[in-house]
């Protein structure tokens, strides 16, 4: 959590920028009497930038949506509820199974839908029942997975978005100097390299947070993941069926009742 609070926090600065960049241009860039010519923080950075630069820093608002987003919905409290964790494990130490499939069907977290669907397979055994948690839990990481694939594509234009408003530039300035028939004016100079440096320090602001926390949700998904599936296997290890005991003078005794039994009976037919 404190890995993602600075993450975010870095991410936000780049929003603020962009907020705060009128009461920037309050302040001369430069302190030099010869370099008062109304450039201010925000024209040098944002202004001079282009519509490249105002994509890019549209990008970044996404992400820290995103990212927000993110924060609210993968969490533990989300995948594997220690209040449904309690209440499923309850009905089933109570036998109460049809109680706890229809609470499962109605739990939104991973673990309610890996645990039903796991109930609902107790009629093929604990087998089909390890099957069917493993393949719920897969379904549901891989759709956090897509998920959040969204920061990593922002992270991956970002910087490209800025290397093509770095070749913009440059073009431009090649332009200048071929309309003037030599070397333009510093002020054109300075213009067109603004336009390649600003989009260039924009797509690394927006890359480096986001690919940054993207990797933190990944991490995130796949231990999360791993806890849930070894939840769902500790609340039904009373479907484990237990090995058969010989007993004295009766040889191995005959298979008795089991929970997956019990539980196929209160299956909904």
């Amino acid at each position: 959590m404190v890995r993602w609070l600075v993450l975010t926090a870095f991410l936000s600065l780049v929003l603020a920028m962009t907020v705060a960049a009128p009461a920037w241009s309050q302040t001369n860039f430069a302190t030099s009497d010869a370099l008062t010519d109304n450039l201010k923080y925000f024209d040098f950075f944002v202004i001079k930038g282009g519509w490249i630069a105002w994509i890019i820093i549209l990008l970044s608002v996404v992400a820290l949506a995103l990212a927000i987003e993110y924060c609210l919905t993968i969490r533990r409290t989300t995948i594997v509820p220690p209040a449904a964790v309690q209440q499923t494990q309850g009905l089933i130490e109570e036998k109460r199974y049809v109680e706890a499939i229809q609470f499962t069907a109605e739990e939104p977290s991973m673990l309610g839908y890996a645990v039903n669907a796991a109930l609902l397979e107790a009629g093929n055994g604990f087998a089909a029942m390890e099957r069917a948690i493993d393949e719920s839990i897969d379904e549901r990481s891989a759709k956090l997975f897509r998920k959040v694939e969204y920061l990593n594509i922002i992270g991956a234009v970002s910087p490209m978005l800025g290397l093509f408003g770095t070749v913009v530039g440059m073009i431009l300035l090649f332009a200048e100097i071929h309309a003037a028939d030599s070397f333009p004016r510093a002020q054109v100079v300075a213009d067109n390299v603004a336009t390649a440096l600003v989009t260039t320090f924009w797509g690394l602001a927006v890359a480096i947070p986001s690919l940054s926390v993207y990797a933190v949700f990944r991490n995130r998904i796949d231990v999360l993941t791993a806890e849930c599936a070894l939840t769902a296997d500790r609340i039904l290890a009373v479907f484990k069926p237990t090995p058969l005991t010989p007993t004295a003078g009766a040889g191995a005794s005959g298979p008795t009742p089991s929970a997956t039994a019990k539980v196929t009976h209160a299956l909904p037919t």
